[in-house]
């Protein structure tokens, strides 16, 4: 997709997609570090991903998962961190936005634990109604501590 910087590439071809990047990246955050290799390689296989490139590398990466016509979930968002504040999150943002494989989505959803002002810039709230959603761990160790 041509984006509004000279040298960057927002793309969704998996084959363009640095997995050793993304999984050392993945396994420093608060969200994924426990994530082994084995499993990023999985959730990538199974989702919609966006890589982002400056000057052909990678510098940041997105994957969506999605039925593609009600619900779309996004999970997974960074920019490495010598290249944030310069416009290329808003820019992948736009990019998912956009996707026409989203064009039926009614809902799209993400979890944050330090991004919302980030987000909100595109439109995204808080759950209007909290009290709806509901979880369940299937990881045994997450059941034991509840």
């Amino acid at each position: 997709m041509k984006t509004n910087f000279a040298n960057l590439l927002i793309s969704t071809d998996k084959n363009l997609l640095d997995l050793n990047f993304i999984h050392e990246y993945l396994r420093y955050s608060y969200w994924a570090k426990d994530r082994t290799r084995e499993k990023i390689e999985i959730s990538i296989e199974n989702s919609m991903c966006f890589g982002v490139y400056l000057h052909e590398k990678q510098i940041g990466f997105a994957r969506l998962i999605s039925d593609y016509s009600v619900f779309a979930y996004l999970m997974d968002v960074f920019i490495v961190d010598d290249q944030k504040g310069k416009g290329y999150g808003l820019e992948l943002l736009d990019f998912i936005l956009k996707a026409p494989e989203l064009k039926l989505v009614e809902k799209l959803m993400l979890a944050t634990l330090d991004a919302h002002d980030f987000y909100k810039k595109k439109g995204f709230t808080l759950l209007k109604r909290p009290e709806l959603m509901m979880e369940k761990s299937l990881l045994a160790f997450d059941e034991k501590s509840e």
